[in-house]
């Protein structure tokens, strides 16, 4: 069995045409000699036969509360017991909305009320179903309760449209399903991560911002606490609930204000990552009320932030500063010239703009150190933040390791 990942895990497979990838899920969990029990709900027999999984898992596959044979025994609640953690591939958006509304409907959803085991979900949907309001709110309800969400990735659909919904590759969810490769490195080490936009305003109703959504500051800090860290969060004005292992998040609005908070914590950190996008400039006037059409061209003085990394990396003593690169051009040579001038120890730089980067579910990131790079293909945010995670170790503790 592969080291750190759970020794039994009960699948729950739901109705959607995703389903397929549920098969290749189990056969390589197998592979690593997990043992796996599959439950399915309805639906999920009208794309996947129950023999298939019985196939390949070698046990046999749960469908109903009301199988006599099962439940004379009160057979739901031996499985939930049975579990070292639950995984839903693929879940839908009609089984997010039970699970956040505690209902025990079916087998599936009567499993996960009855157990106190890791529940990881890897949504599948249209795009559209995946932006509603309500889907948002259900998975911001289930991450609040501990529930941990794969996915989902940004591509082709089944339904013909494109967007954000598709389930993540079997393999992606296996590896998440194990612990951060950082997990012993990380035990004890004071993290402090940025994250979000940052937004200067103009006046009572508008401001200067940007489209980060957050999501891979978000996803670091989360990896880090998985590992052991003591995590500090401090966020820019995002729409994303804290992740559940992070010590302390400090919420901030402006560029000045992130300045001011990341160099009184980072006085106390081991370890800096600074992946917000704050703004460079902000007004040079902020007007009490709001700014009204004057018939005319309207034009902004902007002064310059404070540079929150350059900063950082004039504390004496620093902790290892990693710093993050959004560029539309010259991404190598962008990428380096910041690394020299800010005087971080290592640059994380994507590629933004025309659906990649900001605003998405998934990235890739090439990074930069002193004497060395190496590029992290585009994956989902989560996991791409446990990749970028272990490199960032690993070069941490190669400067740990140099002579005072």
């Amino acid at each position: 069995m592969s080291a750190g990942l759970p020794r039994r895990v009960l699948l729950g497979v739901c109705g959607g045409i995703a389903a397929y990838k549920a098969c290749e899920l189990v056969r390589r969990l197998r592979e690593r000699d997990i043992e796996v029990r599959v439950v399915m709900t309805a639906d999920a027999g009208h794309f996947v036969g129950a023999a298939t999984f019985q196939a390949l898992s070698g046990q046999p596959v749960r469908a109903s509360l009301w199988d006599a044979a099962a439940e004379a025994a009160m057979g739901h609640i031996e499985l939930a017991r049975w579990a070292e953690a639950i995984v839903i591939a693929p879940a839908t958006a009609h089984l997010l909305a039970r699970l956040a509304h505690g209902l025990a409907d079916d087998l599936l959803t009567t499993l996960c009320l009855a157990s106190d085991r890791p529940l990881w979900l890897a949504p599948a949907m249209n795009h559209l179903m995946w932006a509603h309001p309500a889907t948002q709110a259900n998975l911001a309800t289930l991450r609040a309760r501990g529930a941990r969400v794969l996915g989902p990735a940004s591509g082709a659909q089944a339904c013909g449209e494109t967007g954000e919904g598709r389930m993540l590759e079997p393999h992606e969810i296996l590896e998440a399903l194990a612990p951060p490769p950082a997990a012993v490195a990380m035990r004890g080490l004071r993290v402090l991560v940025s994250a979000g936009p940052t937004f200067e305003d103009l006046d009572p109703v508008r401001f200067l911002g940007n489209r980060s959504s957050g999501r891979m500051g978000f996803a670091l800090a989360a990896a880090a606490a998985e590992s052991g860290a003591a995590v500090t969060l401090v966020a820019g004005p995002v729409a994303l609930p804290t992740p559940a292992a992070v010590a302390r998040r400090i919420d901030v609005r402006s560029t000045p204000q992130m300045h001011a908070v990341m160099l009184e914590q980072a006085r106390a950190a081991d370890l800096v990552i600074a992946a917000a996008a704050v703004a460079d400039y902000r007004p040079a006037q902020t007007s009490a009320r709001k700014i009204k059409k004057q018939g005319g061209a309207l034009r902004l003085e902007l002064v310059e932030n404070p540079d929150i990394l350059r900063d950082l990396a004039a504390l004496r003593p620093r902790p290892f500063l990693v710093g993050f690169a959004a560029e539309t051009d010259a991404l190598e040579a962008n990428a380096r010239a910041k690394l020299a001038a800010k005087g971080a120890d290592m640059i994380a730089a994507n590629t933004v703009g025309e659906g990649l980067g900001i605003e998405t579910s998934d990235n890739a990131l090439h990074v930069f150190w002193h004497g060395g790079e190496h590029v992290l293909a585009r994956a989902d945010k989560a996991l791409l933040a446990r990749r970028l995670l272990a490199l960032i170790v690993e070069r941490h503790a190669a400067r740990e390791a140099r002579p005072a």
